[in-house]
């Protein structure tokens, strides 16, 4: 019997993130011609959720031999659920968890390659690559820790949506993706600053080891310009309707954290709140952006 504490490797509190993306890709299909097979969108919102679980749960493992788990000072929003670090006898539970969510992951994928053919397959072998290599090779890149989350999160979860529904790829669905490329990306940006010594002891590389906070910051900020630009091109072009500019409403959030990181000076308590404000950023854009998509639909 697995002992109930573990569940915290799988950091429960995150993964809403993951049907807010799918969501995206389900929007995608909302404005296409076609219709929704549930059934198909449940196996991929269970394979994505597996994913989701599986990359946290290695991660902790991972984390917690390697001892930085240890020497990071956790906050609410980084340095890990701290689960294994209170209680390491269920080190091997957490191992468990993260392979067996990849496997589950793993026959989600097949199930739909039977529905829609090979063209999933690009989809799913670059999300399984990143899922085992996230800890262990891609942290150890700054370029690639910078745009791995947001590809996972947007490109993969959206357009993967999309074409497990359809068996086809569409550019509305890729534009619609770029908006959690671009956030989630600043979500694991900002997340590393409060690390940023302990992952530097254990040989990470990232931006916000190499950089200064303030250029960090004005990275963080050209991402969000980026993304809330993909909303508008989307509406610009036909692609999106325009109730999807409700997701601009949170450009203030959005000023309110660049503005935060830039006065950050060491201080992690200083950094917590807008830690937090880009947590809410990151889950309640792409979600009014659905919720925007929604309307329009029913209303005609």
């Amino acid at each position: 019997m697995i002992p109930f504490p573990v569940i915290g490797v799988a950091r429960p509190n995150f993964l809403i993130l993951t049907p807010i993306c799918v969501s995206l890709g389900l929007a995608s299909v909302l404005l296409s011609e076609h219709g929704v097979t549930w059934g198909l969108f449940a196996v991929v919102l269970l394979g994505a959720l597996m994913a989701h679980i599986s990359v946290n749960a290695l991660n902790e493992y991972t984390d917690f031999q390697s001892g930085l788990d240890f020497k990071t000072d956790r906050t609410p929003f980084s340095g890990g659920s701290g689960t294994l670090v209170i209680q390491p006898r269920l080190a091997p539970y957490a191992l468990g968890i993260g392979l067996v969510s990849l496997f589950v992951t793993l026959i989600c994928g097949i199930y739909l390659l039977q529905h829609v053919g090979w063209g999933l397959v690009p989809i799913g072998v670059l999300g399984m690559l990143i899922i085992v290599t996230y800890t262990s090779w891609i942290n150890r890149n700054r370029v690639l820790v910078l745009v791995a989350p947001g590809l996972g999160f947007g490109p993969l979860m959206v357009i993967g949506t999309y074409y497990a529904l359809t068996a086809e790829y569409s550019s509305t669905a890729l534009l619609l993706s770029m908006i959690p490329f671009f956030l989630v990306n600043n979500l694991l940006l900002l997340n590393q600053l409060p690390d940023v010594d302990a992952d530097r002891s254990v040989g990470r590389d990232n931006f916000a080891i190499a950089w200064s906070t303030e250029k960090s910051a004005w990275l963080f900020l050209i991402f969000c310009i980026l993304a809330y630009l993909m909303i508008i091109m989307g509406v610009v072009l036909g692609r999106l309707p325009f109730t999807a500019l409700i997701g601009l409403v949170t450009a203030g959030f959005a000023y309110q954290v660049f503005k935060g990181i830039r006065a950050y000076r060491g201080e992690i308590k200083q950094l917590i709140p807008y830690l937090g404000k880009n947590v809410v950023l990151t889950l309640v854009t792409p979600l009014l952006i659905f919720l925007g998509i929604l309307a329009d639909i029913i209303i005609i």
